[in-house]
């Protein structure tokens, strides 16, 4: 039994040698002190032996056990340790380095420029209201006098979900909305974004636009100049000139195109403004009739003005940026002059 256990000894030897991981270290503690292990089956055969021979035996098996046991746990912790510090090698930091530095976000030029514009409104009355993205076409056209035959609707190359249900191409449902349920007087402006089908350096499928409009008793065009010449002087500076062009908008009568002077040229005439010294920024007029009529006002007792402007041509003119999708490229290097 001695010599079997010598054996068994040097065969734990041998196989912590060959080792090279843990699992295979945890297969020799299976081999040789598992349920079924060699040491394990000799443990067993203790039963064979007589009174006398028993317990010397038993002795040596325990020592044998213990020692293998002391041998495995040895290796195990070599074994780890020089995985540990191979670890350890691979992820070695020169602190001599200079450290990462981490850029700072900055709010999206779109966003900056819709808080400024919103903020110039809001300090002269008007309140902010929002409406869905995806609407009904009687909101989106017909409640703004632009009934299914009407030229105005191939302009706008709608993106149909249904025959009824559409996405919206511009905020200015959101002025039938409001309409509906608030009586006279009414002061509002509605950023939010729009689709149409259109896409090059001056357009894209989804933009952003502010729509605008008060409404209540003796409301007149004079008040709908006073008020944009406010915002033009704020937004674009004092000195900005602006000029008001007849136009024509369904919902509106009259309209006009409000133009600012040329912000790159100063009005002398560029490639920008082609030559004519003046930039278009937005559509406005007084609100036609027969929006109010289909909102429930009498067009007889109130009368009201309304514009909308697309805000990435009042980034676009605000910061010099020449193609529309620069906006949308998500460049960091674009962003950060913000």
């Amino acid at each position: 039994m001695k010599e079997k256990l010598e054996q068994l000894s040097a065969e734990v030897e041998r196989a912590l040698a060959t080792a090279e991981d843990e699992d295979q270290i945890v297969k020799v503690r299976t081999q040789f002190l598992g349920r079924k292990g060699k040491l394990t089956l000799l443990i067993k055969q203790l039963g064979t032996l007589s009174e006398k021979e028993r317990p010397i035996v038993g002795q040596l098996i325990n020592r044998a056990k213990n020692s293998i046991d002391r041998q495995i746990n040895q290796t195990l912790h070599i074994v780890s340790e020089k995985k540990r510090r191979a670890i350890l090698q691979e992820e070695t930091l020169d602190i001599t380095l200079p450290g990462s530095r981490f850029s700072v976000g900055k709010k999206h030029p779109i966003t900056q420029v819709t808080n400024e514009i919103t903020a110039i409104f809001t300090t002269m009355g008007f309140q902010i209201a929002e409406g869905p993205e995806v609407e009904l076409d009687f909101y989106n056209f017909e409640a703004l006098n632009i009934p299914r035959d009407h030229p105005a609707r191939d302009m706008h190359d709608t993106f149909y979900i249904t025959e009824e249900v559409l996405l919206r191409t511009h905020t200015s449902p959101v002025q039938i909305r409001i309409m509906e349920k608030l009586k006279p007087p009414v002061s509002i402006i509605s950023p939010g974004k729009a689709y149409r089908r259109d896409s090059d350096v001056s357009h894209t499928p989804m933009f952003h636009q502010i729509e605008g409009f008060m409404v209540g008793e003796d409301i007149s065009f004079s008040h709908l100049k006073g008020i944009l010449a406010v915002f033009v002087h704020r937004m674009f500076g004092e000195d900005s000139a602006i000029r008001f062009r007849p136009s024509f908008f369904p919902f509106t009568e009259p309209s006009a195109e409000v133009d600012i002077q040329c912000v790159i040229c100063e009005g002398e005439g560029c490639r920008v403004c082609s030559g004519s010294g003046w930039l278009e920024i937005l559509g406005s007029g007084m609100v036609h009739p027969a929006v109010f009529k289909m909102v429930g006002y009498d067009p007889q007792k109130v009368s009201g003005f309304a514009f909308g402007m697309g805000i990435e041509r009042i980034a676009m003119l605000k910061y010099g940026i020449d193609d529309i999708r620069l906006l949308f490229e998500n460049d960091v290097r674009f962003l950060e002059q913000f």
